[in-house]
C-alpha cells in the first residue's frame, strides 16, 4: 500500500469519524421529551390548558427581527426591549413587555451611528433602567467593514462576554455588501443562526421595509422573515404621536399589538392600548 493510499484511508477514517460526531449531535429523537425553551422577552400573557404563561417575544436560541420604514423610531424600540430585558427601573416604560433575564448579559451592537449617536442610544437604555452597563455590553461597528464585523461579534460572543442572553445587532443591513447578494446574504443568516443555537441566547436585528411595501429589504429581509422565530412590525403614526408594535409572524402563541411614544424627555414608553384604535387590515 503506499503512502498515497494510507493517507487517502486515513482521511476517510478521520471524516466519518466527524460525521458520527455531527449525527450525534443532530439526531433528534421523537420520542425524547423537549422542553420548549425559556422566553427572553415577553409581552402580556396567555393559558393554555388551565396554565398562564407569558406570551413570548422572543425566546432563547431563537432568531427575530424588526423591520419598519426608515427614520420610524427602530432604534427607541430597540432601547425599548434592552431596557425590558435588563430591569431595574425600566416598568415605567416597558408595561406589559417583560425580560426574563436570569442574570444573563446583553450585547447591543450598532452598525450605522457614528460614536457620539451610538452613545446616546446606550445611555437612553441605562436611563430607562437606573443600572450601571456592568451586564449591558456595547459597541459601535460603523468603522468596520461588513466581514470585519462578523468577526468582532463572533468574537464577543466566544471570548469577550461572558453569558450571552440577548444579541441586538442594530442594523442587519451592515453586515452584508449588499442585501441582494443571495450567497453573502444566506451565509449572514447561517452566522446569525449559529450563534443563537451555540450560545443559547436570542439574537434581534434590525431591518427596513422596502420603500412602499410591508416586505423587509433584499434577499436578506426575506431571508430572515423564512428563519425567523418572530418577525416584528413598526407602523409609525407620527400625527397622533405613537407607533404600533405587531407581531407579523410567530412560531410561538404571538403577541398581542400594542403602542409606544415617545415622552418630553426623548424615551420610549408603552402606552395604554386600550386608548388606541388599532386598525388590523393595516397588516394584511
Amino acid at each position: 500500500m503506499t503512502r498515497q493510499n494510507i493517507t487517502e484511508s486515513d482521511e476517510r477514517e478521520v471524516l466519518m469519524m466527524q460525521m458520527e460526531r455531527i449525527e450525534n449531535e443532530l439526531f433528534i429523537d421523537p420520542n425524547e421529551e423537549i422542553q420548549h425553551p425559556p422566553v427572553s422577552l415577553s409581552f402580556g400573557e396567555h393559558t393554555m390548558g388551565g396554565t398562564v404563561y407569558p406570551t413570548p417575544i422572543s425566546t432563547y436560541g431563537n432568531l427575530v427581527f424588526i423591520q419598519a420604514p426608515p427614520k420610524s423610531t427602530k432604534t427607541f424600540f430597540v432601547s425599548l426591549l434592552s431596557a425590558a430585558y435588563l430591569g431595574g427601573n425600566s416598568k415605567g416604560y416597558t408595561k406589559g413587555i417583560n425580560g426574563h433575564r436570569d442574570e444573563r448579559c446583553l450585547i447591543h451592537f450598532d452598525t450605522e451611528q457614528g460614536r457620539f449617536h451610538a452613545q446616546r442610544v446606550f445611555k437612553r437604555v441605562l436611563r430607562m433602567t437606573g443600572l450601571s452597563n456592568e451586564c449591558y455590553h456595547t459597541y459601535g461597528l460603523r468603522g468596520l467593514d461588513h466581514d470585519k464585523r462578523l468577526d468582532f461579534i463572533d468574537y464577543c460572543l466566544s471570548r469577550r462576554v461572558d453569558n450571552p442572553g440577548l444579541v441586538i445587532i442594530d442594523g442587519a443591513a451592515d453586515l452584508v455588501s449588499d442585501v441582494n447578494d443571495i450567497q453573502g446574504s444566506n451565509g449572514v443568516i447561517q452566522k446569525l443562526m449559529e450563534w443563537s443555537q451555540k450560545y443559547n441566547c436570542t439574537i434581534l436585528t434590525v431591518i427596513h421595509s422596502n420603500h412602499g411595501t410591508d416586505k423587509a429589504t433584499g434577499h436578506l429581509g426575506s431571508a430572515l422573515y423564512k428563519k425567523c422565530e418572530t418577525a416584528i412590525q413598526l407602523k409609525p403614526n407620527f400625527d397622533e404621536g405613537y407607533i404600533e408594535v405587531r407581531c407579523k409572524e410567530a412560531r410561538n402563541y404571538p403577541f398581542d399589538t400594542f403602542s409606544y411614544k415617545i415622552d418630553d424627555y426623548g424615551l420610549p414608553s408603552v402606552i395604554d392600548t386600550d386608548l388606541v384604535n388599532f386598525d388590523t387590515k393595516k397588516f394584511e
